[in-house]
């Protein structure tokens, strides 16, 4: 968490178009004030960028943290506690980078941020309240796949609250100062029926004080329990559940598209694909590129599906082959241009073959099997929250020919040696077994 003041009017607009505006300080003796303004530690290094971008004389500046947490209307604080962050990352990251040049800003973090683990029924003791309200501030995960588990996680939040309280009001602040995907994020999010509100920070300290409680999400990624356990699971952790004791039945994922009303063409599209029998998705390309199928290799398994597949429509939203010439290959990814776009389509397949990438996890939510093709052997473990899910394992056997630290891709070799062994006969055969 950032507590700042700015040192002249501005308003910054985000991607959906919705404007935030910050005045500078008035009263400056008192605290609980409209414009003293909370954010994320990522949220404020980004309006810092946008500030200099603007003019010099836009300017942020912090104040003491524990000033305004100790004021008597502050909400408590749930879940994994983040006090003092921006001061003891600015005092320690120049001594630690000193001391150790090669810790990346993550491992640093880790080093001197808390990170213990707290109990979310011992926090809430003492508290009177039938119907309490709860304040999120920053991004719950940085990809699709890591808000649609952190989705996971808040459920579970809140079905634990629902059995202490009559009423739970659960409301996020996103980061949103130069956050290009804040309104992807932001649709994530508001599909969840469990939330009330989603806006964007910054939120002053008056609006912060009239909530009872708040959840610091700011540079949780960064925390070394993010990286060793599950997405769900640390997200868990965060809020203070022991996820041991969670039923691992209850780590499913929802997304709500009741609401979502997809465009005339998609849904004639998608229609006429299922009169003609089974839907089968594929998607064989990630953003990143370590985890994609290289495309010779995806052309020849779409050709080998098609073949032994004759009961099936074989569906892409990625562009594999513009000459691509069956029936029963139907490209939709000029119909999806949006997350819930992709959400129905996917909630539309009787099954689904993907690399790692957010699509197993949506198709989650909607009860659809998956045979996930990954690159990374961890992640076999993280899928087995998922009873619909199978995975094969495609061992990466690029060997770099250079001994420098510099890396081409003319130098690695055995690079597809790994994916040339991924059989249409293995896949088909794990299909089956669904």
């Amino acid at each position: 968490m950032v507590i700042f003041r700015v040192t002249e009017n501005i308003n910054i607009k985000t991607t959906d178009g919705t404007l935030v505006k910050y005045n500078k300080l008035k009263n400056p003796s008192n605290l609980f004030n409209e414009t003293v303004y909370v954010t994320t530690f990522e949220d404020y290094t980004d309006l810092k960028r946008v500030f200099s971008n603007v003019g010099d004389k836009y300017r942020a500046r912090v104040i003491d943290e524990t000033k305004i947490r100790y004021l008597s209307q502050f909400p408590r604080e749930l879940g994994v506690s983040n006090l003092n962050e921006y001061s003891i990352t600015q005092n320690l990251d120049y001594k630690y980078k000193e001391f150790n040049a090669n810790c990346s800003d993550d491992d640093l973090k880790s080093m001197y941020l808390n990170e213990n683990k707290v109990d979310l029924d011992k926090q809430l003791e003492g508290s009177l309240k039938e119907d309490i309200s709860i304040v999120i501030i920053g991004n719950l995960g940085q990809s699709i796949s890591e808000m649609i588990c952190s989705s996971t996680a808040l459920r579970l939040l809140n079905d634990k609250l629902k059995k202490r309280f009559r009423s739970v009001k659960l409301d996020i602040y996103l980061n949103a100062s130069d956050n290009k995907y804040y309104s992807r994020d932001k649709s994530i999010f508001t599909n969840q029926s469990f939330i009330n509100k989603v806006s964007a920070l910054s939120i002053d300290v008056k609006q912060m004080c009239q909530y009872d409680f708040f959840i610091d999400a700011s540079s949780v990624s960064k925390r070394s329990y993010y990286s060793q356990l599950s997405h769900i699971d640390a997200w868990l952790y965060k809020f203070g559940i022991d996820y041991t004791k969670i039923d691992e039945r209850e780590k499913y994922n929802t997304i709500n598209i009741s609401l979502y009303h997809p465009k005339k063409e998609l849904k004639e599209k998608i229609n006429n694909i299922k009169l003609k029998g089974k839907t089968l998705l594929f998607h064989p390309y990630s953003a990143n590129i370590t985890k994609s199928i290289p495309k010779e290799i995806a052309i020849k398994l779409l050709k080998e599906l098609l073949l032994k597949l004759p009961d099936y429509t074989i569906v892409s939203v990625l562009k594999l082959e513009s000459k691509f010439d069956s029936d029963r290959y139907v490209d939709l990814s000029s119909y999806s241009n949006g997350f819930l776009d992709y959400c129905f389509i996917v909630s539309n397949m009787d099954k689904i073959i993907t690399v790692n990438t957010a699509t197993y996890h949506i198709a989650d939510a909607f009860f659809i099997p998956t045979l996930t093709i990954l690159t990374d052997s961890n992640l076999n473990e993280k899928i087995q929250h998922y009873t619909n899910s199978k995975a094969i394992y495609v061992e990466d056997k690029s060997k770099n020919f250079s001994n420098f630290v510099f890396q081409t891709d003319s130098l690695i070799l055995y690079k597809f040696e790994g994916w040339s062994k991924l059989k249409s006969s293995r896949i088909i055969k794990l299909l089956e077994t669904f």
